[in-house]
């Protein structure tokens, strides 16, 4: 075993999971916040199970996920937000973009019009 694997392992094993809620939560803010997505995902992972109800660590997920390009993972997140919070403003735009970057454009308008209304941009006449 090389030295990076050892590494690598030890990572995966616990470093994650270890901590409260709230240390896990912050720790995967940092990751995100380095662009470091797939951690960020890895922790929040998990955070999202022991949490389910709450929206903050599961949007972060999709987010994740999106800047990740693991899409279809972004798509169950934000699909399981809406379905608790229809009007959850950014869920509904990341949903959107989510769909259209999966080439799912006529999926994605009503979803886009959604997020749309609800942050109150109306066309001006």
């Amino acid at each position: 075993m090389t030295y990076t694997t050892a590494y690598d392992t030890a990572q995966e094993s616990g470093y994650y999971s270890h901590g409260t809620p709230a240390e896990r939560w912050e720790r995967a803010r940092l990751f995100f916040d380095a662009r470091d997505y797939t951690a960020a995902a890895r922790v929040l992972d998990g955070l999202v199970e022991e949490v389910p109800e709450q929206t903050g660590p599961r949007l972060l997920l999709a987010r994740a996920y999106y800047h990740s390009a693991q899409l279809g993972r972004a798509e169950t997140e934000l699909r399981r937000i809406v379905e608790h919070d229809p009007v959850e403003h950014y869920a509904r735009l990341m949903l959107g973009r989510t769909l259209e970057r999966q080439g799912r454009h006529a999926e994605a308008a009503p979803h886009l019009r959604i997020a749309s209304a609800l942050a109150g941009d109306f066309p001006q006449d």
